[in-house]
């Protein structure tokens, strides 16, 4: 009889299925944490205000501070797991994340919870790429590897559904603090789970590390969020905002000129020239910042201005997640079968349609109809998700696609952190006074959601004809080296 050692799990090779299924349920606990940790926080933030005496910006702060995080280092996080272990980089990612959650359960401030809140990000991208790039080597048939990545996905839209109910079930019972507390014996488990059950790997080549690039990465992406929260309070106008604007800009021009001499750069901007994958960068952050704001003055609008309670305004949600979550799979298989276009063109419609619809929201509205209009926005999100992630990763080679699919996960959480930032500078103080002031300010929002989402229906139609798929090939090309281990022979003179 084999045994197994409590530091040195199988090759994965030798897994049996069984086991294979321990390291799937091992890996979606990760994704419903950090997940779960984006959505099931809108229902606490009434909560959160009132005990903690916060400001719009303190809540703000209070999401963006976790996506923030995940935004900024995801990337770093997945080429960090290929070159030391991914087994280890998990480990280290939960306990990380676990280490924030209790810290947040005990904040006695606001600024101690974003704080606590951006340590629980940075554990978190130390999960989700991590993990799923576990499930693709544990699983070695292409089949079986389908599926568990098919399982994999799905996870998410049932975190997204499950987290607003529980989280008001916490909420109600035990106060805002026990959403975060839940994370703590999950994650213990998990890394138990993971010392016994989960084999260690490393990529063939690992992407050296860019540690200038991801300065820039941060400065970039800090600067625009900071200016974007503090606008409403300091003004579009104040020198302290117009300063940050410009870090913004020379972020930008550092991270083009510095990145492009770069043989494993953090952001590999050769993949640009593909217009699909520009597109699918800008679609996924259209996207996450039409669904974030959403979900940001939703929750405020159910429970400040309908007085519902945390558990009634997450119910209240169930139908968008529901929604997320059966439509994902069968979106999945209408990509595989017919391409993105059609999926990606009823995403956009949806959400530009949802905006109209909210539009007429007011304190009054019938439920019914409220939930009528929500339905639209998980029409969004369930339809758009799966094929975005397809335009990106179509016609790259085998090399490329770690590096795009983080640059998208990337993009969707910097869209998540934008979408609360803009949605919470434009209601402002009107969440203090509810009522009919609440829902005339976030018209502006409803508005943001109309343009957004016919952002995405124009993106979709320049990215899924011949001409964008040409592109693509093109850019393919040039990584053909990079599939044998070495920079592309146009570049490789000036990179280092």
């Amino acid at each position: 009889m084999t045994t197994t050692t409590f530091s040195d799990p199988p090759a994965a090779s030798q897994l049996s299925r069984r086991r294979r299924m321990l390291v799937l349920a091992v890996c979606c606990a990760s994704v419903i944490v950090v997940v779960m940790d984006i959505s099931i926080v809108n229902v606490a933030l009434p909560s959160i205000r009132t005990d903690l005496k916060t400001s719009v910006s303190g809540l703000q702060w209070t999401v963006d501070a976790y996506t923030l995080a995940l935004a900024s280092f995801l990337v770093l996080a997945g080429s960090t797991a290929d070159r030391v272990g991914r087994r280890r980089s998990f480990q280290f990612g939960l306990a990380v994340f676990g280490l924030g959650s209790l810290l947040c359960g005990l904040a006695p401030s606001i600024d101690w919870l974003i704080a606590a809140r951006a340590l629980q990000g940075l554990g978190g991208t130390m999960l989700n790429p991590v993990a799923l790039a576990i499930v693709a080597t544990v699983f070695t048939d292409p089949a079986e590897r389908a599926k568990a990545i098919g399982v994999f996905g799905s996870i998410t839209g049932l975190s997204l559904a499950l987290g607003p109910i529980i989280g008001g079930a916490l909420v109600d019972s035990f106060g805002w603090t026990s959403i975060f507390w839940i994370n703590v014996p999950i994650v213990a488990a998990a890394i138990v789970l993971t010392a016994l059950f989960v084999p260690d790997s490393r990529a063939p080549r690992a992407r050296r590390f860019d540690p200038v690039g991801q300065i820039l990465m941060v400065l970039l992406l800090g600067s625009v969020v900071f200016a974007t929260i503090e606008s409403g309070q300091l003004g579009w106008s104040s020198p302290a905002i117009l300063g940050l604007l410009a870090v913004a800009v020379l972020s930008v021009v550092g991270i083009v000129l510095y990145e492009m001499r770069r043989t494993d750069p953090l952001l590999e901007l050769r993949l640009f020239r593909s217009v699909p994958f520009s597109s699918a960068i800008l679609m996924a952050m259209f996207a996450l910042c039409g669904f974030s704001a959403f979900l940001f003055v939703t929750t405020q609008y159910l429970q400040s201005v309908r007085g519902m309670s945390a558990l009634v305004a997450g119910l209240s949600l169930l139908p968008v997640g529901g929604l997320i979550a059966f439509l994902s799979p069968y979106t999945g298989r209408l990509v595989a079968a017919s391409g993105p276009r059609t999926p990606l063109l009823v995403s956009g419609a949806a959400l530009a349609l949802g905006g109209l619809a909210s539009l007429w929201l007011a304190p009054s509205t019938p439920v019914p109809v409220v939930l009528a209009i929500f339905l639209l926005f998980g029409l969004f999100l369930g339809t758009g998700n799966p094929p975005i992630t397809n335009t990106a990763v179509s016609g790259m080679p085998r090399s490329m696609a770690g590096v795009a699919t983080s640059l998208i996960s990337a993009a969707r959480q910097t869209g998540t952190t934008m979408g609360v930032g803009i949605s919470g500078a434009i209601v402002g103080t009107a969440v203090a006074h509810g009522g009919s002031a609440y829902t005339d300010a976030e018209q502006g929002v409803w508005w943001l959601a109309v343009g957004l989402g016919i952002a995405m229906v124009a993106l979709c139609l320049l990215s899924t004809g011949r001409w964008a798929k040409s592109t693509a090939e093109r850019a393919a090309a040039l990584f053909e080296e990079v599939d044998r281990g070495a920079a592309a022979p146009e570049a490789a003179p000036a990179r280092r």
